[in-house]
């Protein structure tokens, strides 16, 4: 056999179905088999590869083993004569695999080939080429020498960027994201070190294979996308913290006592540096407006208690300072909550959600005080005034940040002002058209351009394929989305890499697919359109779920002397009212066992209802999960009312 190929998954399902899509079509006339790794994903990536992908030898891992070991268990069983490490969020050109195995074939003392990798909207992925992570290179990294003077041969080692991108070259360090290797290489100098978890081990083995007498190179004549940032979010402590430490294993393994010493240092001292700098960013962004919503909103409840005593009280300092110093904090607080769990700090804003967690959070603080004693009870009134303070503010303060462009709070989405050209042939146009129709991002704009003979619809046709120059400057397009069954992965590459100094944002629509697929930057994730369900994920069904189970917890538990007569088990119903107030449990959901095909939620206490006997608990299942209702909840907890402690 001529090539084995291993992909590892880990819950990227829309990504490695494109993946694989282009692979085969990059297989044409070679003798190969396709290993797909999977660590314990629970996307349901399992169950699209086993449908849409029979041929694929699959191995399926109940932990994630991590990148080396999943690796290696592909590789001890793999036939070919070379081995092709996979990133899943790839995209292959259809010569791409064909063109490496003549360079290797070429090349005898080849033992590791890299390629050209692009982003999501054609810029060149500088970790395409790289040079051995020595101190002095490192140095020169961590401290911005690099990116300062990328042409020199001194400080430009890092990512070779003194090195022509567009021609073949000799290089020290092969990206896992395409790494091809020769099977006797590898049974010469070993395989992938499972010291490392992820990251490092691509270094790792490349420098072993220099060692073992064998050259790398890099290859410009052919190119791949690569979604970076899929698998790990690079601005994430975690990554920080794993991709210095596994430079460190690095250090240990292959340096000098010395030279490792001093690579610790300056590891150690990035890890801190980029940890420290990563956590008090992220801080800041989370907590930077909701501090400033509970600064003005107290401050403003101050200023109408001094308004409502003056004008209706005759006189200032009616009311106690020492009970409102508490009250009014807490008043302030649980609106905040509240208008967290009505969506009120959800992308897109909206006024619905804005209103109703105000006035959900005034009934409860009226519930609250109503159950106060006397002493606490101040004034309804200000408390009513103080509501309607607060719904100004934040709709005032909303739109404010709105007309000052501050994304999280833009009205409306921003693909309501996208202007999106759907590439491909008038079948797959109208596929995707309707795909795109159905999803939660409809563009403002939608036209269609032909990449074949002719499209019928001359409503929104735009053109042909050759004019797309032309399209994207008169129509003032945005976004494309080729159609990847009528044209060549080759084809969408050199479009993106062509137009990458156009303000324009690329993605790809496999066939047969539910999903649209790309990536607007070297530092972000895939952006992704699928089908709008509301999906249990989403993180307003999943706060809407927990506020349910919170508060029919509080409720079972208050009531619970006359409620426990009526249930069957007792003892597990008090529990149970406990681990679903803690967030152990939730009320009605998956059961009790983890499903690695569906959304991951908490064991749950109860299934949904089932008004059909011939439908299955898969099928019930993916059902709840794909239409979430609340109130599904809620009639199902009704009609098992005595059954809450199973």
């Amino acid at each position: 056999m001529q090539l084995s190929i291993i992909i590892v998954n880990y819950n990227v399902k829309f990504f490695i179905e494109q993946c694989l899509f282009s692979v085969y079509k990059s297989l044409k006339n070679i003798n190969a088999e396709i290993f797909v790794v999977d660590n314990n994903s629970v996307d349901g990536s399992i169950g699209l590869i086993k449908e849409k992908f029979p041929n694929v030898i699959l191995i399926e891992n109940h932990t994630n083993v991590g990148f080396a070991k999943a690796n290696n268990q592909a590789i001890k069983l793999a036939k070919g004569k070379y081995i092709l490490l996979l990133n899943p969020d790839t995209v292959l050109q259809e010569d791409t695999l064909q063109k490496s195995i003549d360079f290797m074939s070429n090349h005898p003392d080849a033992g590791g080939l890299g390629i050209k990798m692009v982003d999501g909207k054609g810029n060149f992925l500088p970790e395409s080429k790289r040079g051995l992570p020595t101190p002095s290179i490192a140095f020169y990294k961590i401290f911005g020498l690099a990116r300062l003077f990328p042409k020199s041969k001194k400080f430009g080692q890092y990512h070779l960027t003194f090195l022509d991108k567009s021609k073949n070259h000799c290089v020290d360090v092969l990206s896992g994201a395409y790494m091809l290797l020769r099977k006797e290489t590898l049974d010469k100098v070993g395989l992938l070190d499972e010291t490392y978890f992820m990251y490092g081990e691509d270094i790792d083995l490349s420098y072993r294979i220099i060692k073992g007498g064998y050259k790398n190179y890099y290859l410009a004549e052919s190119s791949i996308i690569h979604y970076k940032g899929e698998s790990t979010k690079k601005s994430s402590v975690n990554y920080v913290i794993v991709f210095y430490k596994a430079m460190a294993i690095f250090a240990n393994t292959h340096f000098s006592k010395n030279n490792a010493g001093l690579f610790n240092l300056l590891i150690y001292f990035a890890i801190y540096l980029r940890a420290f700098t990563a956590v008090l960013t992220r801080l800041i962004r989370q907590t930077f407006f909701p501090a400033i919503d509970f600064i003005i909103i107290l401050t403003g409840l101050y200023v109408c208690k001094v308004f409502y005593e003056t004008e209706f009280k005759l006189y200032p300092n009616f009311y106690s300072k020492s009970i409102l110093n508490i009250f009014f904090p807490i008043y302030t607080f649980i609106w905040m909550i509240f208008m967290y769990w009505s969506g009120g700090y959800d992308t897109p804003f909206k006024i619905k959600n804005c209103i109703r967690g105000i006035l959900t959070g005034t009934a409860f603080i009226l519930l609250i005080y109503s159950l106060l004693p006397e002493y606490y009870r101040f004034s309804r009134a200000l408390i009513l005034i103080g509501s309607i303070y607060t719904l100004l503010f934040y709709l005032i303060s909303r739109i404010l940040y709105s007309k000052l462009k501050i994304k999280r709070f833009q009205f409306k989405a921003k693909n309501i002002n996208m202007r999106v050209a759907i590439v491909g042939s008038q079948q797959e146009i109208i596929r995707v058209n309707n795909l795109l129709n159905q999803t939660n991002n409809r563009p403002g704009f939608i036209g269609f351009v032909d990449s074949s003979s002719g499209i019928d619809n001359k409503e929104n046709y735009l053109g042909h394929i050759d004019q797309i120059n032309e399209i994207i400057n008169i129509h003032k397009i945005n976004e494309i989305i080729f159609c990847a069954r009528d044209i060549s992965s080759q084809h969408i590459i050199e479009q993106m890499v062509t137009m990458v100094s156009k303000d324009v944002e690329f993605k790809i629509a496999p066939p047969e697919s539910l999903s649209i697929i790309g990536s607007n930057s070297i530092e972000s994730a895939g952006d992704l359109y699928v089908i709008d369900t509301n999906n249990i994920g989403r993180p307003e069904n999943i706060r809407k779920k927990r506020l349910l189970d919170f508060i029919i917890s509080i409720a079972l538990i208050i009531f619970s002397p006359f409620i426990i007569w009526f249930q069957y088990k007792k003892i597990n119903f008090i529990k149970n009212c406990f681990y679903v107030l803690f967030g152990n449990y939730t009320w009605v959901g998956f059961g009790k066992e983890l499903r690695r095909d569906l959304p991951t939620i908490k064991p749950s206490v109860l299934l949904p209802l089932n008004n059909n006997d011939n439908i299955n608990n898969n099928k019930l299942f993916f059902t709840y999960a794909k239409e979430y209702n609340a109130e599904n909840d809620l009639k199902t907890i009704l009609y098992n009312f005595k059954k809450l402690g199973a």
